[in-house]
Parts: structure tokens; C-alpha cells; sequence
């Protein structure tokens, strides 16, 4: 018998939606992944959470950093998204975020979840 490596999505949303209600991680588990593959230098718009102000912010995700470091024993199936990035703020109308190389942390199960942009010249 084959072990999963991954857990599924169905298993992802429902580890997300067991975070305490008003969470981003709860709010995250409502919607739909919209990225699949890769993230790194994507132009991604963040998704607006349910109950949170309407802010637009746009990150391009450059560095990726894992949850676990590997050394100890991973469980099966490891997480789908297991991911933090390290983002720069390309666009924003939010004050906490400035564009002015402003970098943030995203969860990577936040930025799947996010809408791609691009570059109207």
C-alpha cells in the first residue's frame, strides 16, 4: 500500500477551518486555491479576508522558508502548503504596508489562495 506524501486538499481545508473562527487561517479555508505551482517572483494580490477592511496589497514572493527544518521526524502526509515567503510589497493602499521595499511573511497557503496579477504598460 502507497503512503500519501502530501495531504490532500480536502485534508488541508479541514485542518485550516479547525483554526478558531475570525482567523486568517479559518477565513482561508472559505476560499478556493487559485495558484497552483510555484509562487516565487509572481505578482500575487493578497486575498481579502471576510469581516477585514477592503486593502489592496500586491507582494512578489522572492525566499521561501519551511516550517520544518527536516531534522526531526515528518509525519505523513506533510502539510500541502509548508511554506512561509518572504515578500516585497510591490503595491498597496494599506498604511501598515508600504511600497517602498517593505518586505513581509506570507504563509504559502495564503499566497495560493491570492489572485495573479500583471503590469498594465
Amino acid at each position: 500500500m502507497f503512503k500519501t506524501l502530501i495531504e490532500a486538499h480536502e485534508a488541508e481545508v479541514t485542518r485550516l477551518a479547525q483554526a478558531p473562527a475570525g482567523s486568517t487561517s479559518h477565513a482561508l479555508s472559505q476560499l478556493p486555491v487559485n495558484i497552483r505551482g510555484n509562487v516565487q517572483d509572481l505578482l500575487i494580490e493578497l486575498p481579502s479576508l471576510a469581516g477585514d477592511p477592503q486593502h489592496t496589497i500586491v507582494v512578489v514572493p522572492t525566499e521561501s522558508h519551511r516550517y520544518s527544518r527536516g531534522e526531526e521526524t515528518e509525519t505523513l502526509p506533510r502539510r500541502r502548503y509548508d511554506s512561509t515567503w518572504t515578500c516585497i510589497v510591490v503595491a498597496s493602499d494599506h498604511a501598515s504596508y508600504p511600497v517602498q521595499g517593505y518586505r513581509i511573511t506570507v504563509p504559502e497557503h495564503q499566497l495560493v489562495r491570492g489572485t495573479l496579477r500583471t503590469l498594465a504598460l
